[in-house]
């Protein structure tokens, strides 16, 4: 029997970096609001999935509001989010009841690809989790105060969502206390002692966080 999937997508910006009043995920991308682009992503990739939608609570009232000027109708569980990312996980993760896999993703990020989600889940299945990356494209280099050192840029990856894991993984890793050392989910399930498996993600996968960002979106789904 296959595992229930679910997908929890973390909406919390304020688009403050994308000079707007408008919280970020909320802007509008090719005639849809960014964050309805990425649900869609996750409903084209299983029409069974189950979605749960972190906002903030202030940001209820626009969601549904959106929902009926766009007839974006499709299903999601909302959860309200917490002060931080961390915390808006976690709030996610209570939501889910019973065992399955996960994938956690940007709400930002809506060129996320079905190939993608779907490799996130098939790999998780086996390895436990599956965070998506792509490798450098350009040279690195390490500084420290003033001095600056070349690093080999084979060694390192750029981390992307989805990050996917077996339900009953993840949970137990975030009942941790949250540290600034958290940047990911990858992160915290590696701090409670699990190996982090990398899968490639891609180019086009961008998070979505200065106006520039638009721009390139706008062109990618225009191909």
């Amino acid at each position: 029997m296959n595992a229930t999937e679910y997908a929890i997508i973390v909406a919390g910006g304020k688009g403050t970096r994308i000079k707007s009043k408008l919280p970020k995920q909320f802007l509008e991308l090719s005639g849809l609001p960014i964050l309805m682009h990425t649900l869609q992503a996750f409903y084209r990739y299983s029409s069974s999935i189950k979605i749960i939608l972190v906002l903030p609570q202030d940001d209820f009232e626009t969601w549904e509001a959106l929902c009926k000027k766009y007839n974006f109708t499709q299903p999601v569980i909302l959860q309200k989010g917490g002060e931080s990312r961390f915390q808006s996980v976690k709030n996610g993760l209570d939501k889910i009841e019973g065992g399955g896999l996960v994938a956690i993703h940007d709400g930002v990020r809506p060129l996320v690809s079905e190939d993608i989600i779907g490799a996130s889940f098939r790999l998780a299945a086996v390895h436990q989790c599956a965070v998506a990356s792509v490798r450098l494209k350009d040279s690195i280099r390490m500084t420290d105060q003033d001095t600056t050192k070349a690093m080999d840029r084979s060694k390192f990856r750029l981390i992307q969502t989805p990050q996917t894991f077996q339900v009953d993984l993840i949970k137990k890793a975030y009942e941790v206390k949250e540290d600034p050392n958290f940047t990911d989910d990858a992160s915290v399930a590696e701090f409670s002692g699990h190996r982090i498996s990398l899968f490639e993600g891609s180019y086009e996968n961008i998070k979505i966080t200065t106006p520039e960002d638009l721009v390139v979106a706008e062109a990618l789904m225009a191909k």
